[in-house]
């Protein structure tokens, strides 16, 4: 990552943002490295999408890749307004973008409660336009859903989680709830980005356990899964 290089905490207008352009200019890869699913599709009939971003793309991609029912995920850029923009761009805090990770998944082996209970559980959803050392708006907690199930999901998940941290004296969500037809388009970023913590093992990542269990039970599992309850 470019560390220190995102440091303003305040999104651009439409107006202020970068201009971007009409096409990628950076190659992506049509496999993913660990799952080996397109990852720009198409996927398997049934197959839903959600985006998730809670900091730094690369240890929040390695999260969701190792879920059951996980169809394939991608890192990308989403909620801003520059088209078709490059990291470089975006680390300047000047598309609007926040790092973004891509879920496809299988509904009938997986549920939107239970990727989101990842979710709450591997990042402080408490901090506005950052995560941990990492400052910037492209550093902000956000869930862009796909179907109303995803969206029903979402809020139930955050005020359940809320009323975790609340017990636990950690705060208040800050997290942004939105149609991903409403965040605008989600970009994938370039080549070496994807999957990057299974090509580089030793590389950054500040993602992990927070320590607060956010309450999904077995109603929450799709009929057929699996997925074992959560304790």
């Amino acid at each position: 990552m470019l560390f220190g290089s995102r440091t303003t905490t305040t999104l651009p207008t439409r107006e202020e943002a970068l201009p971007g352009r009409d096409h990628r200019v950076f190659p992506v890869p049509v496999t993913h490295e660990v799952l080996g699913t397109p990852l720009e599709g198409p996927w398997p009939d049934g197959t839903e999408v959600m985006y998730v971003a809670m900091g730094c793309f690369w240890g929040v991609e390695r999260i969701f890749w190792q879920l059951p029912g996980v169809v394939t995920t991608a890192a990308g850029y989403m909620g801003g307004y520059t088209p078709n923009p490059t990291y470089e761009e975006t680390c300047t805090g000047r598309t609007g973008h926040a790092e973004t990770v891509l879920v496809a998944y299988d509904p009938a082996r997986t549920s939107p409660e239970l990727l989101l209970k990842a979710f709450w559980e591997n990042h402080d959803p408490t901090q506005g336009n950052r995560q941990g050392n990492d400052l910037g708006t492209a550093y902000r907690s956000a869930v862009f859903t796909t179907t109303p199930g995803q969206a029903a999901a979402a809020e139930a998940t955050r005020h359940a989680f809320q009323e975790v941290l609340t017990r636990a004296g950690r705060g208040s969500v800050t997290t942004t709830i939105a149609p991903a037809e409403v965040a605008g388009p989600f970009w994938y970023a370039e080549d070496y980005h994807q999957q990057y913590l299974h090509k580089n093992p030793g590389g950054y990542c500040n993602h992990g356990p927070n320590g607060l269990t956010c309450p999904v039970g077995v109603a929450d599992l799709p009929a057929q899964t699996d997925v074992a309850p959560p304790a």
